[in-house]
C-alpha cells in the first residue's frame, strides 16, 4: 500500500489562489503579526507550547524536544480534525504553511494527506511569502500613475474616495489598511503590525490595472504607527492632486459627527488635546479643553488653528492642483464630489 504524500507548492505571484483553504499552522501570535490573506489559523503548537519546545531544544535535548513537539502536534491536529475541519469533503484541497515550510507544516500536511486529501505545502513557508511582499513594496517601482485626493481636515476625503470607487475609480485606501484615520484623533483601535499592513498594501498593488490611474488620499509618510514603503511614497510625492474644499462650519460639523465617540469620552479627548502641547501654547490647550463640552465649536477651532495651518505648509501649488469646491458635506454633495473626481481623473489622465 502506498501512503499518500503532500505536495510542495511554489507560489510565483501574490494573487495565486488555486486552493480551497489556506491554513497557517504557526502559533497565534505569529499569525496575528502577519499571514497570507484569507488564511485560517490552525496552530499545531500554541505560543506557550512553541516556547516550551524551544526551551527544551536549547537547554535539554533536541530529541526530547522533538518527541514532545510530535505529541503536541498530534494532539492539536486531532482537535482541528474534530472541529474546524470536521465538515471538509473528500475532494478538499488545502494549502498548508508554517514559518519556513518545515516541520510544523510538514507534520500537519502528512496527517491530512493520510486521510486522503490532496494537500500542498507552501515551499519556503511564510518566509517565502514575506519576501514576495517585500519585493513588491521595496524593490519594484509603483506600477500605476497616482492621483492624490487632497484637502483640509473635515472635507470628507475618505467618504469621497469610497464613493469614487463605486463609480469605477481605481483606489487604494491607506487609512483603511492602517486602521487609522490619519490625524491625532485618528486611532480606531489597535493598528495592524507593519508587516500585516504591508501585506494588505502589496495585495492591493498587485491587483491594480497599471493602465489606469489610482486615486489615493493624501497622507504623510506615517499613518499612526505605520510607515509607508518608499515606492508608494515616492509615487505620491510626484502625483497630480485633486483638492477638495468646503466651508469651515460644514467641516466642523462633519468632524464633530465623525469623531463623536471620542467627543463623548472626555478623558480620552482631554489626553489627545494635551498631546498637542508640542505645537501650541498652554493657553490654547486650556481653551480647547474648555471647548470640549461643545464638539462642533472645538472642531472648528482645531481646524482653524491647528489643521489648516499645518495643511497649508504641505499643500501643492495651484498649477499642480485640480480643485473641487463643495457647498456642503451632505451625502448627496459627497457623492456629487466623487463623480466630479472621476471626471477629473479622466481629464488629468486622458488615456485611463
Amino acid at each position: 500500500m502506498t501512503l499518500s504524500r503532500y505536495m510542495p507548492k511554489t507560489i510565483h505571484s501574490l494573487t495565486e489562489t488555486a486552493f480551497d483553504t489556506v491554513i497557517d499552522v504557526r502559533a497565534p501570535s505569529e499569525f496575528a503579526q502577519d499571514h497570507v490573506p484569507g488564511a485560517i489559523n490552525l496552530p499545531v503548537l500554541s505560543d506557550a507550547e512553541r516556547a516550551q519546545v524551544g526551551t527544551i531544544y536549547k537547554q535539554d535535548s533536541p530529541f526530547t524536544a522533538r518527541k514532545l513537539g510530535a505529541a503536541l502536534v498530534a494532539r492539536n491536529a486531532a482537535h482541528h480534525l474534530q472541529t474546524a475541519l470536521a465538515d471538509k469533503p473528500g475532494g478538499w484541497q488545502p494549502l498548508v504553511y508554517c514559518w519556513r515550510g518545515g516541520q510544523r507544516s510538514g507534520s500537519f500536511a502528512t496527517i491530512l494527506s493520510q486521510i486522503g486529501w490532496r494537500v500542498s505545502v507552501l515551499d519556503g513557508g511564510y518566509k517565502c511569502w514575506r519576501s514576495m511582499v517585500s519585493a513588491e513594496l521595496y524593490d519594484t517601482p509603483f506600477p500605476a500613475q497616482v492621483v492624490l485626493l487632497s484637502g483640509g481636515t473635515g472635507t470628507g476625503k475618505t467618504d469621497i474616495l469610497h464613493h469614487a470607487a463605486t463609480y469605477g475609480a481605481q483606489i487604494i485606501d491607506l487609512e483603511g489598511m492602517a486602521e487609522h484615520r490619519g490625524s491625532v484623533f485618528g486611532a480606531t483601535g489597535a493598528q495592524p503590525s507593519q508587516k500585516l499592513f504591508e501585506t494588505r498594501l502589496a495585495m492591493a498593488i498587485a491587483a491594480l490595472d497599471p493602465a489606469r490611474p489610482v486615486l489615493i488620499e493624501a497622507e504623510s509618510n506615517r499613518i499612526g504607527s505605520i510607515r509607508l514603503p518608499p515606492a508608494i511614497w515616492e509615487a505620491m510625492r510626484d502625483a497630480s492632486v485633486i483638492e477638495i474644499t468646503a466651508p469651515l462650519a460644514d467641516r466642523a460639523a462633519y468632524i464633530a459627527h465623525r469623531y463623536e465617540e471620542i467627543a463623548q469620552d472626555r478623558a480620552l479627548l482631554g489626553q489627545i488635546l494635551t498631546s498637542l502641547r508640542k505645537y501650541h501654547s498652554e493657553a490654547q490647550i486650556e481653551e480647547w479643553q474648555v471647548m470640549a463640552a461643545h464638539p462642533t465649536q472645538l472642531a472648528q477651532s482645531l481646524i482653524a488653528e491647528h489643521y489648516d495651518p499645518r495643511y497649508a505648509c504641505v499643500s501643492r501649488a495651484p498649477s499642480e492642483t485640480h480643485r473641487i469646491v463643495m457647498d456642503n458635506l451632505s451625502l448627496d454633495a459627497l457623492k456629487d464630489a466623487a463623480n466630479r473626481v472621476c471626471t477629473a481623473l479622466s481629464i488629468m489622465v486622458p488615456n485611463s
